[in-house]
């Protein structure tokens, strides 16, 4: 990808000097990526004729450009070809060949949520960035599937419709691809855009869809990547406290925009790096050209206050390598460079890809070797490098900027927080994630005190796998019948931030193209097939449709609800008002996980459960809870019933005297079919505020 601007002009001018080149397939599918290869093999393993038009020189997309620590979520939801593909990196890994820098008992058995290497089930989680490209290639060679790389979609006239169908795809190299279903596997939904359907770029409002995570998020500060994580906050200006002095580099002056409110910004890119402290495979960090050191001052200040946490997220992957992603307030996310690559030319896509590169090599290069950066971290850093043999046309640099986000589609039905919390049924399931809805941040600004801060960074956990809809890969059908959008998928920004891991885009991938290739086998719109025989088809393919799958942190923890007798309504029914963060860490506790307040807003976070019961009495209602010596000891609980409203005080500190899980806070009369609510609040509290489950005992 690096250089794909050159190589673009000489496909121009080789193609001005070629015979026109026009060939014909059932399904063409636009993209390099993970799904690009999920996609081509379900078409032809149904029998048709398939060509991968990749703009890319390297197959896989983040699966093999660095991204080798799966972010799995639970994976017994991954099935079919997805699943395979992890079967047949845990194949590679069984080859004594494939261990040459280390040997496969010094490299444990660590993942993320899973077991890196899972021996019950042959899967392996945990990869190389070479070894996964062998398999996306070995995928195409076992199938027989042609792969034309390198040809990049004419996104002026690149495009012949006839009414909403596709007819062909023309690259900017003067090939035409003629076919009957199209598949849009890039990260950027190029063909999909070009081909009139309607998308979205950056957050919606809040109230778009009535989500509580989408919008801008100032306030919010979740997993450590921000300056609060820090003792005393960071001035942004040259001279600390002297406005007038001016604002340090990589910090944006522009308002950040009202809380819950939309905006055309997108989370932050980076490249996943392949790095490795075994000497004889490493390359030292290179000093990029245009490299300037004035762009990491504000670094200089983070590990000045004290912060070293470099290292978190150098996550191991095999042969004394890693996968190495962003982690803390100043790291490899170039936040606030990327908000014009979704829509940018190919021109200005490099130039921004470009910019990330010598940004993140040149942190590198400042951490590693500028005498100003505190002699203890400079020594850990000048231990690691690039990996010598990884990524061996491109100066061992990742050839994949990360994209986490670009265009989505407004197709068929948008997938938002409401159906991954499970507040809604998702309809006509074609695959599950399970994955926490993840965002990166998406802005650095300066808050009214004066200080430095990031925005946008969100983890909020989806209590467990969910179904994601049929329709969200399926464009409206005035607007297009032949395309399927595995990728860029029907979803809302927060949603999105779930879907988007590479495991689901291979699930999508393969199921999108099932619903296509029925489509075209039938003669009807690909928004025409019906559901229960493509539903028989999918779960015949070893796809996951639908589950109650218990995250493996809930082992031992976990209480069912429907092992508690009365009426039990767990905060996953109830209605959260403020941003509660999920917990799992102290148990026991009913359901998924349990929700807790971050010690934040006081005053100003609710959960709000209400039911309606089944006959008229006294009910004795119970509210459940984790103890901690951090917990509150004076949390409020509102019980309302017959009109009237009581205040409880609950010591969280103490372990519930019921089970070791409930609290009763005393027996109320209640009307059969009228609400009865609860409603537990963090005003006043002394400590962090659970909010789990309540229950209705009829007395």
């Amino acid at each position: 990808m690096r250089c794909f601007v050159l190589a673009i002009f000489a496909t121009l001018l080789a193609g001005q000097f070629s015979t026109l080149h026009s060939a014909e397939y059932d399904v063409v599918v636009y993209g390099g990526t993970s799904a690009a290869v999920t996609s081509a093999v379900q078409a032809k393993k149904m029998g048709k004729s398939v060509v991968i038009v990749s703009p890319d020189t390297h197959l896989g997309g983040l699966s093999s450009g660095g991204l080798g620590w799966t972010d799995t979520g639970n994976k017994q939801v991954i099935g079919g070809l997805s699943r395979e593909f992890y079967h047949r990196v845990w194949k590679e890994y069984q080859k004594d060949g494939s261990w040459k820098q280390q040997n496969r008992e010094s490299y444990g058995n660590k993942g993320q949520g899973t077991a890196a290497i899972d021996g019950d089930e042959r899967t392996m989680w945990i990869f190389e960035p070479h070894v996964a490209e062998q398999v996306f290639d070995s995928f195409v060679k076992d199938y027989e599937i042609p792969v034309h790389r390198n040809e990049w979609l004419d996104r002026k006239n690149g495009v012949k419709m006839e009414g909403n169908k596709i007819v062909s795809i023309t690259t900017i190299s003067g090939k035409t691809y003629k076919g009957k279903l199209f598949i849009d596997t890039t990260y950027e939904g190029d063909l999909m855009a070009v081909a009139g359907v309607s998308y979205h770029v950056g957050r919606e409002a809040k109230d778009v869809y009535g989500e509580d995570w989408n919008g801008v998020q100032t306030g919010v500060l979740h997993h450590g990547h921000h300056f609060g994580v820090l003792k005393d906050p960071i001035s942004p200006y040259k001279v600390p406290g002297d406005a007038s002095s001016g604002v340090l580099p990589r910090i944006s002056t522009e308002h950040p925009g009202e809380y819950g409110a939309g905006d055309n910004k997108v989370q932050a890119y980076c490249f996943r790096m392949c790095l490795t402290n075994h000497d004889e495979n490493r390359v030292p960090f290179p000093k990029p050209k245009g490299y300037d050191a004035s762009q990491y001052e504000l670094l200089l200040r983070v590990l000045n206050a004290g912060w070293r946490e470099g290292f978190r997220k150098f996550d191991p992957i095999p042969n004394f390598k890693t996968d190495t992603n962003n982690h803390g307030p100043f790291s490899t996310d170039n936040i606030g460079y990327n908000y014009d690559y979704p829509e940018g030319t190919y021109k200005r896509r490099q130039e921004i890809i470009k910019e990330h590169e010598v940004y993140q090599q040149g942190l590198m290069y400042f951490l590693a070797n500028d005498p100003r950066v505190p002699q203890d971290v400079r020594e850990k850093f000048n231990a690691w490098g690039l990996a010598k043999d990884e990524f061996t046309d491109n100066g061992s640099w990742p050839h994949q900027l990360y994209i986490r986000e670009a265009r989505r589609m407004i197709g068929d039905y948008v997938m938002t927080e409401n159906e991954l919390l499970k507040k809604r049924p998702t309809p006509e399931s074609i695959g599950m994630g399970s994955y926490t809805m993840d965002s990166h941040n998406i802005q650095r600004y300066i808050t009214p005190e004066g200080y430095v801060q990031n925005e946008g960074d969100i983890g909020v956990s989806t209590r467990g796998p969910y179904s994601i809809a049929l329709g969200s890969v399926l464009p409206k059908k005035e607007e297009c019948t032949n395309l399927v959008v595995p990728v860029c998928v029907s979803s809302s920004h927060i949603a999105f931030g779930s879907i988007r891991m590479e495991p689901v885009f291979m699930i999508l991938g393969q199921s999108a193209t099932t619903v296509g290739v029925m489509a075209m086998d039938a003669g009807i719109a690909v928004q025409d097939v019906k559901y229960e025989t493509l539903k028989e088809r999918l779960v015949k393919d070893g796809q996951v449709l639908e589950g109650d799958f218990l995250p493996s942190y809930a082992a031992g923890k976990s209480v069912s609800t429907k092992s508690l007798k009365g009426i039990v309504v767990d905060d996953v029914s109830a209605k959260a008002d403020g941003h509660w963060g999920p917990g799992h860490t102290v148990g026991p506790w009913v359901g998924r996980s349990y929700l807790h307040d971050g010690k934040n807003n006081q005053g100003k976070m609710s959960v709000r459960y209400e039911t309606k019961l089944p006959a008229d009495g006294e009910y004795e209602v119970r509210v459940s809870y984790s103890p901690h010596g951090n917990r509150a000891s004076n949390v409020l609980v509102l019980i309302e019933s017959e009109g009237s409203q009581k205040e409880v005080r609950v010591n969280q500190k103490k372990k519930p005297p019921i089970d070791d899980l409930f609290v009763s806070v005393g027996t109320f009369t209640f009307a059969k079919g009228q609400p009865a609510v609860v409603v537990i609040s963090n005003e006043g509290a002394d400590g962090y505020v659970i909010a789990d489950a309540v229950q209705w005992v009829k007395k």
